[in-house]
């Protein structure tokens, strides 16, 4: 069974996107709400995953205003949401077991950021033999200004990679069409 996985899609992305940092799909919050309320609409399970970080100072610590879910990540009564302190969403948390407690082995993966935790959990459940799709207009990416890396870069890089060997990638409207 299919289940959507939105990952990461919390107020530091958006203070990100405040601040014009460098960015890819700057919309992908309307796509990613346009995939969740599909998914709703067929009784599919949406997912979703938050990251936490420890330190006081950081932007994803529960108390700072960066950790709360953007509204477009908002959990409906219900839907599953793992915490994880890690790159990969399976890694630090209790969702591939969740998965294949409830029988889903078709993932739609969808959040940010691009060259991290959507790289790290795409590969990683591709590992553990879970199908992976990728809407990429559904994906933020943001530049590594201290490595000179822009954007676009670091996103095409990412998704050649994961379209080579780890996930079928689309877009949200050929998704929405299904």
């Amino acid at each position: 069974m299919r289940a959507l996985i939105i990952i990461d899609m919390q107020m530091d992305m958006q203070h990100r996107l405040d601040r014009g940092q460098d960015s890819v799909n700057p919309d992908a919050g309307d796509k990613i709400a346009a995939l969740a309320r599909h998914f709703r609409a067929q009784r599919l399970p949406v997912i979703h995953i938050r990251h936490r970080e420890d330190h006081p100072a950081s932007d994803f610590h529960p108390d700072a205003a960066g950790f709360p879910p953007m509204p477009c990540a908002l959990a409906a009564d219900g839907e599953a949401v793992f915490v994880k302190t890690t790159s990969s969403s399976f890694t630090s948390t209790g969702l591939e077991a969740h998965l294949r407690e409830n029988g889903l082995s078709d993932l739609t993966v969808v959040g940010a950021v691009a060259g991290f935790c959507i790289n790290s959990t795409v590969r990683h459940g591709a590992d553990l033999g879970f199908r992976m799709t990728v809407p990429t207009d559904a994906v933020l990416g943001f530049s590594l200004p201290h490595a000179n890396q822009s954007a676009q870069v670091i996103f095409d890089v990412t998704m050649a990679h994961l379209g080579a060997d780890f996930a079928a990638l689309t877009d949200t409207a050929a998704l929405l069409d299904r």
